[in-house]
């Protein structure tokens, strides 16, 4: 559900009609529901509700801080993969003890910086940063708490570029080596074991890899506090997929979910934490793009638009599919054509959608991307110097930019002509 929703002929988000944001901002842009993101955090907390646990929000699905200070506010915590990402949580008002650090390739400087800004865990993926976090933390005179990501070799059965639990993933340290893995740690200065972490992919719309990736979770537990490990937290991930078409083939619920980790790991004792990003924010947002041009080609049409794949890329990157709906709403038994919808940039691949069934546009007619909120702007680019996309926020009958579009002059600003030209 979200709160994406015409009213008197024109789509809104929440209370606030969606021309009047691009009459204010201009095209193309995107805009996240306050109460979209509300719902969808409150989701998670209830199918987690009698268990001891932490919702921490993925960032990298959706950086804006001034969605991440709405989360935060709800009590969320947040799983970040960068030293940017780590600053972005905190400049929202999420403390370190709220912030979880994962991602394969985190550097010294990430380290320190984590540690002296204050740190729930770091969610180790290799021997070699386990050594790097425990020479910094003994180095500062603290003790770094650290889960080990294990790599259970489960099939997620997802796109192969958001796959992140099988054996020919970079990703966490081969399950069977785990417990080896966990005494090194043990036995290291400035280290202090405070768990088990496992994430198997992204956009997951079947429960069977969880069920099987937490049951091996839990007999790697049982066998680590037989070795005398104090494992108190299992941080089992995110990646519970949404429905990005309109069609009757929803992905499980959050409380289906959380009634897998109940039957598998709930009687263990551990706090639990979980790392969703996708189904929080991402039917929480639109991008809204105009119409350029109506182009009859050969045997196709196109709809060219100002929105391109330097704003949205996963239909480019992924073969991903967005549904894709006029602003104004078409009458009933409008007829519908087959369009490829496609942007200006200079790319085949700027496509968004093929043969797609669209009632006939005008030039300046709005459309809207749905499901657009989570990894829409966070990978945007500035492609053909085209500028990064605004992002609005929506509370109710307010809105307000939390994002500006750059201007030319910034962004040709940033560069710099050396002398010798």
């Amino acid at each position: 559900m979200d709160h994406f929703l015409y009213k008197n002929g024109v789509l809104h988000a929440e209370d606030v009609s969606i021309p009047e944001i691009a009459a204010a901002v201009g095209t193309p842009f995107y805009v996240y529901s306050t109460a979209t993101l509300t719902r969808h955090y409150r989701l998670f907390e209830e199918a987690l509700a009698g268990m001891d646990h932490l919702v921490c929000f993925a960032v990298k699905s959706n950086g804006n801080i001034a969605v991440l200070r709405t989360l935060g506010q709800l009590g969320a915590g947040m799983d970040v993969v960068s030293g940017g990402e780590y600053l972005r949580a905190k400049a929202a008002g999420v403390p370190g003890k709220r912030i979880v650090f994962s991602g394969v390739g985190k550097t010294p400087a990430e380290i320190r910086q984590a540690l002296e800004g204050g740190i729930r865990q770091f969610n180790v993926e290799s021997e070699p940063e386990l050594l790097a976090i425990s020479a910094i933390a003994t180095e500062l005179g603290v003790q770094a708490p650290i889960a080990i990501r294990v790599n259970p070799d489960v099939d997620a059965k997802t796109h192969e570029k958001i796959a992140t639990g099988k054996s020919e993933n970079k990703f966490g340290i081969p399950i069977a080596k785990a417990r080896a893995v966990y005494a090194e740690a043990a036995g290291l200065p400035g280290i202090k074991v405070v768990g088990v972490d496992v994430h198997i992919g992204s956009q997951l719309t079947d429960l069977a890899p969880f069920e099987a990736a937490f049951l091996k979770v839990r007999e790697l537990t049982l066998a680590l506090r037989e070795d005398g490990h104090d494992i108190i937290r299992l941080d089992l991930g995110g990646g519970l997929g949404i429905p990005y078409t309109r069609s009757n083939e929803a992905p499980p619920l959050p409380i289906e979910y959380g009634e897998v980790i109940r039957r598998t790991v709930g009687d263990l004792g551990c706090e639990i934490e979980i790392e969703p990003g996708r189904l929080i924010s991402g039917n929480a947002g639109l991008l809204v793009s105009s119409l350029i041009y109506l182009k009859e080609g050969e045997g196709r049409d196109f709809l060219i638009l100002d929105a391109a794949m330097n704003d949205l890329v996963r239909p480019s990157m992924y073969g991903a599919h967005h549904d894709i709906v006029p602003v104004a709403e078409p009458a009933p038994g409008t007829e519908q054509r087959p369009y490829d919808i496609v942007g200006p940039v200079c790319e085949t691949g700027d496509t968004f959608a093929k043969g797609r069934a669209m009632p006939r546009l005008a030039p300046g007619d709005l459309v809207a991307f749905r499901s657009a909120g989570a990894y829409g702007a966070v990978m945007a680019s500035e492609y053909n110097t085209r500028p990064l996309v605004p992002e609005v926020l929506v509370n109710g009958d307010q809105f307000a930019v939390i994002r500006a579009r750059p201007s030319f002059d910034e962004i040709l600003g940033r560069d710099t002509i050396p002398e010798w030209l």
